[in-house]
């Protein structure tokens, strides 16, 4: 299954919804949310700085990545942005490849 980090902002609106449902209503919300495409998550934290919250998914397809992530954009509430995860095993399968690749001016 693809593995997403998700980075999500709150505008005014969720954050003024996140503080009437509390935090672990909100996490709740977000796991049944990616059971429900079939995934599940993996970790859900709060943090300071210029991301609100982190989540680790995995879900069945990239197309059910990108439907959970349009989905919430589409509210308007909360801002996503969306990392696929590589797992170094996929690493060690891509770095046995042989790629025609000439570098500019080379």
């Amino acid at each position: 299954m693809p593995k997403y980090l998700i980075k999500a902002n709150y505008n005014a609106d969720g954050a003024r919804g996140l503080l009437k449902e509390g935090g672990t209503a909100r996490q709740n919300t977000v796991r049944k949310l990616v059971e429900g495409i079939g995934g599940t998550m993996e970790l859900f934290y709060y943090a300071f700085g210029d991301v609100d919250a982190y989540i680790i998914v995995d879900v069945p397809h990239q197309t059910d990545g990108l439907a959970l992530t349009l989905a919430v954009n589409a509210s308007g509430a909360v801002r996503l942005t969306t990392v696929q995860l590589i797992a170094p095993e996929e690493i060690d399968v891509a770095s046995k490849r042989s790629v025609a690749y000439r570098a500019p001016g080379a």
